[in-house]
């Protein structure tokens, strides 16, 4: 068995429900090895994402942990058995693998939706915004890993999922660059508004008592809400969160926010004020 060096986000939820089936059932991996008939080290290298398994073991596993939700079993079988390439794997060993991460989520999603607090989204961002946010890193980065990211970047804009935006209008007015990137900015949001897939909700400053659009939050809709991803940012890196009891909470926060926001036509109002303002 040849483990893996780096394993996927996709790669590690399927070793993390694997383990969360087994854990309920109340079995250990000594136990669970014995029935599949393996070494208890090969139960903790598939549970760690370090191996894979074939859909015939996780069919297997799945029975003897009693699990009987069969779109369930299905989704977890499509992702042992994944073996896409996708176009974000050129960039291995040259981003950092949190950026791989994200597109492999993305590509897999069946919707998106974003809150936002201090930048536009990254996939409504034009490229000159995204140099102005990438450009004012810490750590500096080199103008080569600059203009990586924003092809990188690029790339992810091409989707055509349902997505839904929710930015302050405090991520609208902070100039990351110059005026007229900002303004151009804003032109890019109001076309993009347009989309049948994409949907902007903008959450003005003069709303009273609001609090709950306190930080950036990315959701991730999987194949079933039970495989849904939460990406937090952290200073450290991005944060995957899919613990039901979070992602629940993370599925009312976002339904509080986008409650309190602007409908989409009243968004694209503000956002043309703001932008008759530059």
């Amino acid at each position: 068995m040849v483990k893996r060096r780096e394993p996927t986000a996709r790669q590690a939820r399927l070793a993390t429900e694997l383990r969360r089936l087994r854990e309920a059932a109340g079995l250990n991996s000594r136990q669970a090895a014995a029935l599949l008939g393996v070494a208890p080290a090969q139960i903790t290298h598939i549970e760690s994402a370090l191996a894979g398994v074939s859909e015939q073991r996780v069919r297997r596993l799945a029975s003897h942990y009693a699990c009987v939700d069969e779109e369930f079993i299905d989704a977890l079988v499509a992702m042992a058995t994944d073996r896409t390439q996708g176009w974000w794997e050129e960039y291995r060993g040259f981003l950092p693998t949190s950026f791989l991460d994200l597109s492999e989520l993305e590509h897999h999603a069946r919707f998106l939706r974003h809150v936002a607090i201090l930048y536009v989204p990254g996939l409504l961002q034009t490229e000159d915004y995204s140099r102005a946010v990438f450009s004012s890193r810490l750590p500096e980065l080199t103008d080569e890993e600059v203009e990586l990211r924003i092809r990188h970047r690029k790339a992810r804009q091409e989707f055509s999922i349902p997505y839904e935006a929710v930015i302050h209008e405090a991520a609208l007015r902070i100039r990351v660059g110059d005026r007229a990137t900002s303004r151009a900015q804003l032109a890019r949001l109001l076309e993009l508004s347009e989309a049948d897939h994409i949907t902007v909700r903008v959450v003005p400053f003069d709303l009273d008592g609001f609090a709950r659009a306190s930080s950036t939050m990315t959701y991730v809709g999987g194949p079933l809400p039970r495989l849904d991803t939460v990406i937090r940012d952290a200073l450290h890196g991005s944060a995957l969160i899919d613990s039901e009891a979070q992602l629940n909470t993370y599925r009312t926060s976002f339904r509080k926010v986008e409650a309190a926001s602007l409908d989409p036509g009243q968004s694209r109002d503000l956002i043309h004020s703001l932008a008759r303002e530059l």
